[in-house]
């Protein structure tokens, strides 16, 4: 086939009024072209006729009777815009391919500011009504231009980032680049244009926006209707598009989520994950009573269904707002289990997926590199630790979100847009969990600090930017967050702060295996952690060598360094305020105090810190993994170092791979409260008093409410709120009188004298708590619990659906 410079198709539809015109007109200006040689220019005119009803295939036919260089393509019926484009460029020969609507709405002289493009570099080059620069004669109707607006909105978000007009009829393409891409599409309406750019957005190949005149023409083929074809086409070419490995990496992200709570999943109302303590009871009824609040249009930031009748305060709570509320529908339906098991299946896969797509869009070429970064942020030891009954630290899909919009600040592309962003992001994610908010805020202010001290230049030109865009950033945010944070620090049972007392990681901690790692030791992680849901650290040796290796290695890159300062930090806060030494009784002063005192980090399990480090860590290792994917082999010695460097991931990572969480069967719920027994001894807006009380570390009686519907209200419980005059945050319910002496012959055994002073106390107890029945399990101590309530009642217990009752309405 013999090469020419240009070829330029026309697509033509019932064009018979029009076409003659055109044709003369791109004619002439194509004898005017020149080659870079300085001779004539050669060239080729294609029209393609669509199945024209009228005339439209004589005009062309007469013009190419006239010149040879003019040919007519002719479909035998009308296919669409997309199959006429397709057909010509398919059958041309040019160099450059230019592609022009039969009006001509854009001059053809147009083309040589595209042509420059092209020279420059570009592989295509769009004419565009959009740019500061375009030059509109004639405007459209006002509805089909917002309907145009708000098309390229659709399609630049979710196919053709960065290009703000891709439906401009003016295009011009390298032809060999253009003709590969028709080859591969598959559209025939007016979306084309949007699966043609997005194929040379995935190639990599530049494409170049260029502002030309352009003037409204009568007569548009485009109906109301075909907006709606549009939309559909949009979501074919966003989908289609999806090389196999962009949908491979989220379903392998699921799978493993799957696997992991696969016993949960076995039977979500049956089956109880057995390293969560009371945790998973208090879950599950934060959801349940977030989608009773909404079903019944209820504050969703409090609730008087635990500690009767005081309260609780689910703002000040880590309730996940941002996750029960919209779930409702789901917990309503389906039961608060399901929606448990749903938040940390695919809480955990989607947080993986969002660091994905963030390594995937900032840090590497190779999507295989950035799918392991993102499962290790999602999947490493401290987050599986968190999954065990803590998903406000295990769900974290937004925090990559927000890391992207800062970087977006720091471009200074858009500032006021990327900003509002932000502050709807941090808003949203406030309702997801706070103290993790806090502490990717913390690795944040850590990384921007060494990578400022790295690259003090970029520091400079990025912070006026930044600055700018968190601003709008607070304009948004603290508005929208005002209120409920208004709530929770100053609301009904709001507290001031929560003190755990000093839980910081022993050094050791840093270097075992927890004991969800397939290399853990259980009886190990216990001596070094809080509880199984607390081994906020435990990275395993192999992996911390690793990881300053791959710093050493890649040192040269600011942001290298950067990342390694943030983990390294993070940890040393992690040891807490007094740091002991293995194998002596001594301790140093930790960094942690330093801010031990501040507002809101008074309230942090210092532990927690080096959750930090999973962010840095997992970056670190997809920059490794990336660099030995991309690095060509040139000799042995090479290869050999690739092999090594395969191996250290290998034998860093596989002992930390997390194995599936552990479930027991659940106790059952007694017959009195499954069978709506407790109807007959509870009236409305009286309460059904457990006994003991229901404290942190007994949990039952959340179950039950959640299985009676919350049909009633009980004191005590497990939740956080206010005690003392300075309102300091504890676990559980402020101790009553009765609540204590019920407490003591439950831990003891032992029952105390009852005489009339414990039973006015008792009466005035059951007066505040607006009891109408007191209830017993039989548990440890049963007997001497019902003897010690009988004396205090002054009268014996029923047995009912499997519990003592003892009904106290009136006194």
């Amino acid at each position: 086939m013999t090469r020419i410079d240009l070829t330029v198709v026309i697509p033509a539809y019932d064009e018979e009024d029009r076409l003659a015109p055109t044709l003369a007109a791109v004619r002439s200006y194509l004898a005017t072209l020149r080659a870079p040689t300085g001779a004539p220019a050669t060239w080729e005119l294609i029209v393609v006729d669509d199945g024209s009803t009228d005339a439209t295939a004589d005009i062309a036919e007469a013009a190419a009777e006239a010149d040879p260089r003019v040919r007519l393509l002719r479909t035998p019926a009308n296919r669409g815009k997309g199959h006429a484009v397709r057909t010509g460029v398919l059958a041309s020969r040019g160099a450059r391919v230019l592609v022009t609507d039969a009006d001509l709405a854009t001059p053809v002289e147009e083309l040589d500011l595209l042509g420059r493009r092209l020279d420059e570099g570009a592989a295509a080059a769009v004419g565009s009504r959009a740019l500061p620069g375009s030059r509109i004669a004639v405007r459209q109707h006002a509805l089909r231009e917002l309907m145009g607006k708000l098309g390229a909105r659709l399609i630049r978000a979710a196919a053709v980032p960065g290009i703000r007009d891709t439906q401009c009829g003016f295009k011009l393409f390298d032809g060999d680049k253009v003709r590969t891409a028709f080859a591969r599409s598959r559209l025939d309406g007016w979306s084309f244009d949007a699966e043609i750019l997005r194929f040379f957005h995935q190639e990599g190949w530049k494409i170049a926006e260029v502002p030309v005149r352009w003037a409204h023409q009568p007569g548009s083929k485009v109906r109301p209707r075909a907006y709606l074809g549009a939309l559909a086409d949009l979501a074919r070419i966003r989908w289609g598009s999806v090389a196999p490995v962009r949908l491979a990496i989220p379903a392998l992200f699921l799978l493993v989520a799957a696997v992991l709570y696969a016993g949960l999943w076995a039977s979500p109302g049956g089956r109880y994950l057995a390293d969560s303590g009371s945790d998973q009871t208090q879950w599950e009824w934060f959801f349940a009573v977030a989608a009773d609040n909404v079903a019944h249009l209820r504050n969703p930031l409090f609730t008087g269904l635990q500690n009767a009748p005081d309260g609780v305060n689910l703002m000040a709570n880590t309730s996940m707002l941002g996750l029960s509320v919209p779930l409702a529908p789901v917990t309503l339906a389906l039961g608060a289990h399901v929606t448990w098991a749903l938040v940390l299946t695919g809480g955990l896969a989607a947080t993986a997926c969002a660091w994905y797509w963030l390594l995937a869009k900032r840090f590497v070429r190779s999507r295989w590199a950035a799918a392991l970064g993102g499962g290790f942020c999602a999947f490493a030891p401290p987050m599986i630790s968190h999954g065990n009954a803590h998903p406000n630290f295990a769900v974290l899909f937004m925090i990559p979100v927000i890391v992207d919009r800062l970087l977006r600040l720091c471009e200074g592309r858009r500032t006021r847009r990327d900003g509002v962003l932000l502050g709807l992001f941090l808003t949203y994610q406030i309702f997801l969990g706070e103290e993790a908010l806090l502490l990717a805020v913390t690795g944040l202010a850590l990384y921007a600090l060494a990578h400022a001290v790295a690259d003090p230049d970029l520091a400079r030109a990025v912070a006026p930017r930044l600055l700018r865009g968190l601003g709008v950033a607070a304009l948004v945010a603290v508005p929208l967050a005002a209120v409920p944070l208004a709530w929770q620090f100053l609301g009904p049972q709001s507290y001031g702060s929560v003190l755990h007392g000093q839980v910081g990681n022993h050094p050791m901690a840093l270097l075992e295996f927890a004991t969800r790692s397939l290399a853990g030791d259980p009886d190990v992680a216990a001596s070094l952690s809080l509880n199984r849901t607390e081994e906020n650290a435990f990275f395993g040796w192999p992996l911390v060598v690793l990881t300053v290796a791959i710093a050493v290695r890649l040192r040269a890159e600011p942001r290298v360094r950067a990342l390694a300062f943030t983990a390294a930090a993070a940890a040393l806060l992690s040891l807490g305020q007094n740091i002991p030494l293995p194998g002596t009784d001594r301790t140093l002063p930790g960094p942690w105090r330093l801010v031990a005192e501040l507002p809101v980090f008074e309230s942090v399990i210092e532990s927690r810190a080096a959750m930090i480090c999973v962010a840095p860590i997992g970056i670190l290792l997809a920059l490794a993994c990336d660099r030995l994917a991309a690095r060509r082999l040139r000799s042995e010695r090479e290869r050999s170092h690739r092999l090594l460097g395969w191996a250290a991931l290998a034998v860093a990572l596989l002992p930390v791979l997390p194995t599936p969480y552990r479930t027991v069967e659940r106790e059952p719920v007694p017959d009195f409260v499954a069978d709506g027994t407790w109807r007959d001894h509870v009236r409305p807006g009286r309460t059904l008093v457990p006994v003991p009380l229901p404290s942190p570390s007994d949990t039952a009686a959340l179950h039950w409410q959640v299985r009676a519907g919350l049909g009633f209200a009980f004191p005590g419980g497990y939740f956080n709120g206010p005690w003392g005059p300075d309102r300091i945050g504890v676990y559980g319910a402020v101790p009553r009188p009765t609540s204590d002496l019920l407490q003591g012959v439950h831990d003891t055994g032992r029952i105390p004298d009852i005489g009339p002073q414990q039973r006015r106390e008792f009466r005035t107890d059951l007066r505040y708590w607006r009891a109408d029945s007191l209830v017993l399990d039989p548990r440890q101590h049963a007997a001497q619990l019902r003897e010690t309530v009988t004396r205090l009642t002054g009268r014996e217990p029923r047995r009912l659906g499997g519990l003592w009752v003892w009904d106290v309405a009136g006194g």
